[in-house]
């Protein structure tokens, strides 16, 4: 396996993992209450995009698959501390964590199996939809998104017996 072919199509392919990233974040962020600045989100996509750089310079000098998790683990722990100390640990781990988990590590990976790559990267994208269809089921955009942040999802009606 060629490592510069693989680290170009990862690096040509980091703003659709970003993208479903900053996608879950934001609506993880709505349905939980959490308000992050745009700058907040910045700082989030670069510490994604750190992988993609530290990746392609380093697979030039190190084995690939090091190269790789080397890449990973920087950007795992940058996202992970500054999210840490932004929100809590508890959302730097889930949700934080583990989308960067799926949308960077999981989804760059994929480009490691050759013909395999949109079929994996397709199941991810469906299994996405159905997670925030289900998350969002109950939620009241208008609400989510007017002016006064409060919770935009809506509570069971009570049952009066």
């Amino acid at each position: 396996m060629n490592p510069g072919d693989v680290a170009s199509r990862i690096a040509f392919f980091a703003p659709v993992g970003l993208l479903f990233f900053l996608v879950v974040m934001t609506v993880w962020c709505l349905i939980s209450g959490v308000n992050l600045h745009p700058m907040h989100f910045t700082f989030l996509a670069a510490g994604f995009f750190a992988f993609h750089l530290l990746f392609t310079y380093l697979v030039d000098h190190v084995a690939m698959l090091a190269a790789f998790l080397i890449a990973a683990a920087v950007s795992l722990l940058l996202v992970f501390n500054y999210m840490r100390i932004v929100v809590s640990p508890r959302f730097a781990f889930a949700p934080t964590a583990l989308a960067q988990l799926v949308y960077l590590i999981l989804f760059s990976y994929a480009f490691f199996f050759k013909g395999y790559t949109g079929l994996t990267i397709t199941i991810g994208v469906v299994l996405t939809l159905a997670v925030l269809m289900q998350a969002t089921a109950k939620t009241d955009w208008e609400r989510a998104f007017a002016p006064t942040q409060k919770p935009a999802v809506k509570s069971e009606p009570e049952a009066t017996g």
